[in-house]
Order: C-alpha cells, then structure tokens, then sequence
C-alpha cells in the first residue's frame, strides 16, 4: 500500500533518503514540515515559504474543524486553494489539541467529547470525523485520531491509551477506505508511553493495518532527552522499512540529526516558527539571541555561511533593532532565517546520505557547534508541541 523509496542508505546508521508520491507532487525524505496550525505559516505568504525550500506543510484538524469551519473550506476546493498553496500538506488529527487546548473534554470509545477553546459549543470528534474533516481540507496525508498522553504515564494507563489508539486506526482505515482511499495517504500513529513492550505492540497492531505510513508518538511531552532518544530508537527500529516515517512534534536541530541517524524520515515542530517571534535564531553554530546588546551595532548577517533572504539583506544590528521596536518585520524576517535553516538541514543531511557522506556531515555539524562564535548565545529549549 505504500509507494515509498528507498533512494540511499548511509552504511554505519540508520540513515535514508527516500521519496514518495502525493497528488500535490513528491515528498524527498528525509524532510522537515514547517507548521501552519491555522492554514498559515505565522507571518509568511506561500511564495516566501516557498523561497525558503519548503515543499510540504503542516495543518490542524481540530483548529481548521473549528475556524473557518469545513464548509468553508469546501467551497475553495480544499485547504491548498484556500491557502494558496500548491505543494503537499499534512493534517494531523486534532487529538492532541483536543488534550492540551478543549475547555473541557472527555475520553469515551467513541472518541473525544469537547467543548471549542473559542467559544464554548461543544463538539464530539470520532475516529470517523477525524478522517472525514481531514478528506474535506483535501490533504496529501492524514492521520488517524489517537489517544495522547501526559509524562509520565503508568504502565497501565499507557496499555490502555494504545489499544485505544489501535482500535480508533482501524475504524479510521474504514472510512478511508469507505472513500476510495483517494483522500490522502494515511498515516498510523504508534502509541506507549516511555515502554518498550508497549511501543512493540502498538507498533504490531497498526502494522497489521498495512497502512501507507507511520508516525512515533507521544514524544516531546516532558520526558528527558536521553528518554525521548531511547524511545524513539526503539519505535524506529520496529517500523517497516518501506514505509514513510514521522516523528511528530520534534525538535532541536540536534534532535534532527539524531532522529536521521535512527532512520526517521519525516518531522514537523514550531520552534523555528516560535522561536523566531522570540528573538532566537538557529544558525550552524548554535542559537543566538538577537536581543543581546553585543548585535547592537554587528553589520554582519545572522550567519555568514546562511543564503536566506534576511541573511543577504539584513544585518544582526537592523534585526536586534526591529526586535527591540517590536515591528512584525521582525517576526517575519527572524522566521524566514529559522524556517530556511531547519528545512535546508534536513536537506543536507539528505545529500550527504545519498552522496555517501552522512557521517562527514554529522561529525561536522558537531564540531562548528563545539566551535561556536562569541555571537551565537542561549539555547533553546528542546521541547516543542504544535498549539
């Protein structure tokens, strides 16, 4: 049920380059999927996104279900049209907004009963609603409805939101199926907490599905990093080798690096995005904040090595001074920078794959990190959900 290729594997980790179709045009993995929660990139048109390298977005199911609604978005075709944006886009499911956003909300197997954030009404959100919300935007992948979890989780309760999960994806591949599986490929999501023995059996029941891809779940929640990377190379490992896979919510550029190493394909996170509307930039030798007094008067760009638009027109002292003065153009030339970063070191890691060099490029990476300028000072933090 996949049409996912392998293209290149790196000889000493798990790292591939792989490609697969969509009906807004291939998807080259690895790959990482700047976040358009309201059918926006905050603060950027698509042509700039475009500018930026990226070829494939993220949008909400729950936020779009809510505001503008999907008759709305019915009427222009789907959410590309409404946007216009011509590449692929990914919805995730509304889950894990109707956990951490909803007024109030409750767990049943039907699915999530909740009331709007916005304005009280109140909503049931099923496994079935899930995928049909996601068929009316029209996106290239969807993903089934799941059950998140906070950090920590017992044993038990773990057990009990994954079988949860499994049984929602199969209800979800219904109504995909119902349609023709023509809306979109759709993508499991593999549940368990921070439990290997759980993760196995998530992992066996949505593979059982024979679904076109797989999402890790449940990460970046609170969990030490140390955690999250155990985690993640163990659900990693369990996944198929010739299906798309997505690690959802994460992370630093570090946390990228790493996640390819382990053999992941596909990511999305909001800190280039948030990050960027707090004054801190991610450059090759760590992160810096445009707010310190040492930019005040420095001509140079954010990094000399970056060929983004606020890189070839504007200098540390013009971005400190708009961040200062609180102007939007702050906002959008800081996201421009952050958003061509991340997406272009994905794109790296990509070539030094298929060119035989992942590892040159991991151990170079590391060491301009450990090389870093005065310039490039704080880090930011390492976890990161989509709202």
């Amino acid at each position: 049920m996949s049409n996912f290729a392998c293209v290149a594997r790196c000889e000493k980790t798990a790292a591939r380059a792989g490609t697969f179709d969509t009906r807004h045009g291939p998807v080259e993995t690895p790959v990482f999927m700047p976040v358009g929660t309201l059918g926006t990139v905050k603060s950027l048109t698509p042509e700039e996104l475009t500018a930026a390298g990226a070829r494939i977005i993220l949008g909400n199911t729950y936020h779009l279900y809510l505001r503008p609604g999907c008759e709305v978005i019915r009427r222009f075709g789907g959410l590309h049209r409404f946007m216009h944006w011509d590449h692929p886009i990914l919805t995730d499911s509304g889950g894990f907004q109707v956990f951490s956003l909803a007024k109030l909300s409750k767990l049943s197997e039907a699915g999530y009963a909740f009331q709007s954030h916005l304005d009280g009404s109140r909503h049931l959100l099923t496994p079935e609603k899930a995928v049909e919300v996601q068929l009316c935007l029209d996106a290239d992948i969807i993903m089934c409805l799941d059950q998140c979890l906070r950090y920590p989780a017992q044993h038990g309760e773990a057990l009990a939101a994954l079988e949860l999960t499994s049984r929602w994806a199969r209800r979800c591949k219904v109504r995909w199926q119902e349609n023709g599986a023509a809306g979109g490929h759709l993508f499991g999501i593999v549940q368990g907490g921070m439990y290997s023995d759980l993760r196995r059996q998530s992992a066996e029941a949505l593979m059982a599905l024979d679904l076109p891809g797989y999402a890790v779940g449940g990460l970046s929640v609170g969990e030490p990093k140390a955690l999250m990377m155990a985690v993640a190379a163990d659900t990693l490992s369990l996944l198929p080798a010739d299906r798309p896979r997505y690690v959802m919510g994460v992370g630093t550029p570090e946390d990228l690096v790493e996640l390819v190493s382990l053999g992941a394909d596909m990511f999305d996170c909001v800190m280039p995005t948030r990050n960027a509307r707090n004054g801190q930039l991610f450059t090759r030798r760590g992160t810096l904040n445009i707010c310190n007094a040492q930019h005040r008067e420095a001509a140079g760009p954010v990094d000399e090595t970056c060929d983004c638009y606020t890189c070839r027109h504007y200098s540390r002292a013009y971005l400190r001074h708009l961040y200062q003065c609180r102007e939007i153009l702050a906002h959008r030339l800081n996201t421009i920078h952050n958003l061509h970063y991340y997406i272009n070191l994905v794109k790296k890691m990509r070539m030094a794959i298929i060119k035989g060099e992942f590892e040159r490029f991991k151990r170079e990476f590391y060491a301009d990190r450990n090389n870093a300028g005065t310039h490039a000072g704080g880090k930011g933090n390492h976890h990161a959900r989509k709202s």
